[in-house]
C-alpha cells in the first residue's frame, strides 16, 4: 500500500501523454522517445489484463507486419488487494507495453573507407600462396572405404572388410598363445597398441589382401627394463643378386615364400606388458593387461626374436649360416645343395635338387604359417621377369607409383639422369619451400638404386643436401624422375654365364664437391656377365692429388671384391681365375705396384694401402683402361667416366693396355 501510495503521489508530476511510473513493473525497461541505437527497433506488447471487464480497455491488436511477441507481464495487482487510490488510477490508466529489442542488419556506413597502408620498400613481398585452401585437409575421416587405407581403428571399424582383417588378426594371436590376461602390476610398464591397415597389391596394381596388424607402440619401452638387443640383419642387395646369377646359370628352380605374421613366432626373453586392443577388450577382465609370451610388431626386440627363432629351425634342418651375410643360409648335403635368403619374413630357396626344396617347405611349414607362392615373381618390391633363359630384375611398378606421388606421371622424358652444366653446392639458389617432400622422392630414389644402377651417381649428388634442400637441388631430383619417366621399362637383366670371374672398373671423380672438395669414387663389379655390385659414394677424406684420390677408390673396390670372394668361397663356387681390376689413373696403378712410392704418401690413410698389399699377393691383376676406349667415351658423352661405367656396359672384352704387361 506505501508503494502504491507513492507512486501514486508521484503520477500527477509526469505529463499527460506519458504513463505513470506507477503501473509499470520493475523489470520492465522504460520507454523513451527515441533509441538512441539506430540498429534496435522497439514494437508493443500486450499486457494481460487483471480481470475480464478490463479485458476490453487492456487488450491491444499487433499490426500484420510486427513480430509476434516475446515477453508477457506479470499482473499488476491482485484482484484480492484492498481498494485504494492506486487502484483507480490503474484503470483509468493502463500500464505500457514492454519494449523488446530486435537486432538489424548493419546498414553500411556512409564513413570514407581509410586507405590501404603501402608495403615499406624495404621488406620483402609476403610469398604467394602455393596451396589453395582447401577445407577438408583439415577434417577427420571417421569412415573409411575398402578401396582406401583407414588410420584409426575408428574409420577401419566402418568397414566390413577392414573389420574381417582385425578379426583374423585376433584370432591368429589368441592362437598364436602370444599372451595371457593378468591383473595390471603396480609400477610396471605398460606398452601402448594401435592398429595398422595395409592394402596389399601384385606387380598389377589389383588388391590381393587386406592387412590389419597389431603394432605396439615401442616408444613407450624402457631400455633395460622391457628389452635389451634390437639388431636384426637382413639380407644384402649382393647377396641377392649374386644367389640369382648362378641360379640362372644353373637352371635352379627359384621358390618364394612368405611367413605369415612372422614377428609373432619369437619368444620373449624380457617382461612386457601390452594394453588390450582396440576393439577386442575383454568384457569379462577390462581391467587387465596382455602378459606377452611372443614378439609383437613394434616391439623393439621383435625382429631379433624372430630371426633368432628361424635360425634356430634351419639349424635343425642342416643349414649352416654365412658368415659374410648372416641372413643367407646354405645346406651342403650328398650333392645337394640349397641357398636361402631371408629378408624379415619374405624367403626366398633355391637349388640343385626341387625335391629337397619341396621337403624343406614341408618342415617349414610344421613351424610356422607358411604360405608357398610359387615361382619367383615379385620380391620386396622388385619384380622378376623371365626372359628366355635369362632373368630381368624390374622396379617398373615403383617407377610408376614413384611418379604419381610426386606429380611427374605425364612429365617430358630426358635422356640422362642429371646435367653437366650444373653444379649443385649448399647455398646455389633459394630454399626449398617443401624439405619434407624433398626427403621423401630422394628416400625413395635410394631404394630404387637396388636394380638401377644407372641413377647411382645422380641419387648421390642430392642425397648430399637432405638436410637443407634448395630450388636448384629440387631441379635435379625432377630430372631424375623425368629420366625415369623414359626408362621405366629398363631393369637389370641376369644372363646365363659360362664362368664366375670377377672383374670390376673403378672411377673417382677429384674434389668434385664445391662445397669441401672431397671427390666422390666408385666402382662397378661383374660376375662373368651380370653386373652385381655397384656404388658411388663420396670419400670420407680430402684428397691432395687426383692419384690419391683414385687410389682411395681402388682401395674400396679392393675391399669389396674380397667380400665377394669370400661369398663364393662359401657358396662352392670355385673361382678359375684371378680377378682383373680396371683403373683409368697412371699413377694410382704405379703406387699399387711400386712400394718405393709409399715414402712420398705418408699423408694417405693406412688403410688405403690394401690394394697394394693384395696385389703383391697376387690376388688381383691391376689393368688400365685403354686409351682407345677412354677417348672414345668422352668425345661421345660429357658425363664423367663414373656414370659411364654405372650405365652397366661390360669392357671386359677390350685388350688392355699395361705398365709391364700384366702386372703379377
Amino acid at each position: 500500500m506505501a508503494l502504491a501510495e507513492e507512486a501514486s503521489n508521484e503520477s500527477a508530476e509526469w505529463p499527460s501523454h506519458l504513463h505513470s511510473p506507477a503501473a509499470t513493473p520493475p523489470f520492465a525497461p522504460i520507454p523513451g522517445p527515441s533509441s538512441p541505437d539506430p540498429y534496435i527497433s522497439s514494437f508493443p506488447i500486450p499486457s494481460y489484463p487483471t480481470s475480464s471487464s478490463d479485458t476490453a480497455q487492456t487488450s491491444t491488436t499487433l499490426p500484420a507486419s510486427s513480430p509476434p511477441p516475446t515477453h508477457s507481464t506479470l499482473p499488476s495487482s491482485s484482484t484480492s488487494d484492498p481498494p485504494s487510490q492506486s487502484s483507480t488510477s490503474t484503470s483509468s490508466h493502463p500500464p505500457p507495453p514492454l519494449q523488446t529489442y530486435q537486432r538489424r542488419h548493419k546498414q553500411p556506413s556512409n564513413l570514407p573507407t581509410p586507405a590501404t597502408r603501402t608495403r615499406p620498400s624495404n621488406l620483402c613481398q609476403n610469398p604467394a600462396q602455393t596451396t589453395p585452401y582447401n577445407p577438408s585437409a583439415y577434417t577427420t575421416t571417421t569412415t573409411a572405404s575398402h578401396l582406401s587405407k583407414p588410420t584409426t581403428f575408428t574409420a577401419a571399424n566402418t568397414c566390413p572388410q577392414w573389420r574381417q582383417a582385425m578379426s583374423e588378426e585376433f584370432k591368429a594371436l589368441i592362437t598364436n598363445g602370444t599372451w595371457t590376461l593378468v591383473p595390471p602390476v603396480p609400477d610396471a610398464n605398460i606398452v601402448d597398441c594401435k592398429w595398422v591397415y595395409k592394402i596389399k597389391r601384385d606387380q598389377n596394381g589389383l588388391i590381393t589382401r587386406y592387412k590389419a596388424r597389431l603394432v605396439a607402440k615401442g616408444f613407450n619401452q624402457q631400455a633395460g627394463l622391457d628389452y635389451h638387443e634390437t639388431f636384426s640383419p637382413v639380407v644384402k642387395p649382393t647377396t641377392i643378386r649374386v644367389v640369382l646369377s648362378m641360379a640362372v646359370t644353373h637352371g635352379w628352380p627359384l621358390r618364394q615364400l612368405d611367413v605369415q605374421n612372422a614377428f609373432l613366432n619369437g619368444d620373449l626373453q624380457e617382461t612386457v606388458y601390452l594394453r588390450q586392443p582396440p576393439g577386442f577388450v575383454d568384457p569379462a577382465k577390462p581391467n587387465h593387461v596382455c602378459l606377452l609370451h611372443k614378439s609383437l610388431y613394434g616391439l623393439k626386440q621383435a625382429p631379433r626374436a624372430w630371426f633368432h627363432r628361424l635360425s634356430g629351425v634351419l639349424y635343425t634342418l642342416g643349414f649352416t649360416g654365412s658368415k659374410t651375410d648372416p641372413s643367407l643360409f646354405i645346406y651342403s648335403s650328398n650333392g645337394t645343395t640349397l641357398y636361402m635368403l631371408v629378408y624379415v619374413d619374405d624367403i626366398v630357396l633355391t637349388g640343385n635338387n626341387s625335391a629337397a626344396i619341396d621337403n624343406i617347405v614341408k618342415h617349414l611349414q610344421q613351424h610356422f604359417a607358411l604360405q608357398d607362392l610359387g615361382a619367383l615373381s615379385y620380391f620386396l618390391g622388385i619384380e622378376v621377369l623371365p626372359k628366355g633363359s635369362h632373368l630381368l630384375l624390374s622396379q617398373k611398378k615403383y617407377v610408376l607409383d614413384l611418379l604419381q606421388k610426386a606429380g611427374l606421371s605425364q612429365s617430358k622424358p630426358v635422356s640422362s639422369p642429371c646435367s653437366t652444366s650444373v653444379t649443385l653446392t649448399r647455398e646455389d639458389s633459394p630454399l626449398f619451400n617443401n624439405p619434407v617432400r624433398y626427403r621423401q622422392i630422394v628416400g625413395s630414389l635410394q631404394y630404387l638404386t637396388l636394380t638401377r644402377p644407372d641413377i647411382a651417381f645422380a641419387v648421390n649428388k642430392v642425397c648430399q643436401f637432405l638436410h637443407s634442400p634448395t630450388e636448384n637441388h629440387w631441379s635435379a631430383v625432377k630430372r631424375i624422375l623425368r629420366y625415369l619417366q623414359g626408362t621405366a621399362n629398363h631393369g637389370l637383366l641376369l644372363q646365363r654365364s659360362a664362368s664366375f670371374t670377377l672383374h670390376a672398373y673403378t672411377d673417382a671423380d677429384w674434389a668434385g664437391s664445391s662445397d669441401d672438395r672431397r671427390s666422390t669414387g666408385g666402382y662397378a663389379i661383374y660376375l662373368g656377365k651380370n653386373l652385381v655390385s655397384w656404388s658411388a659414394r663420396k670419400q670420407q677424406t680430402v684428397s691432395r692429388s687426383s692419384t690419391e684420390s683414385e687410389y682411395k677408390a681402388l682401395a674400396n673396390t679392393v675391399a669389396e671384391l674380397t667380400w665377394l670372394e669370400a661369398l663364393l668361397c662359401e657358396l662352392n663356387v670355385p673361382m678359375k681365375s684371378t680377378p682383373v681390376l680396371w683403373c683409368d689413373n697412371l699413377g694410382a696403378t704405379y703406387l699399387s705396384a711400386n712400394p718405393v712410392f709409399h715414402a712420398r704418401t705418408k699423408h694417405i690413410e693406412v688403410d688405403f694401402h690394401l690394394s697394394g698389399k693384395k696385389l703383391l699377393k697376387g690376388n688381383f691383376w691391376f689393368n688400365l683402361f685403354p686409351l682407345m676406349i677412354k677417348l672414345l667415351m668422352s668425345s661421345q658423352s660429357p658425363y664423367p667416366l663414373l656414370v659411364l661405367l654405372l650405365y652397366g656396359t661390360s669392357y671386359s672384352s677390350f685388350p688392355g693396355l699395361s705398365l709391364r704387361g700384366n702386372i703379377r
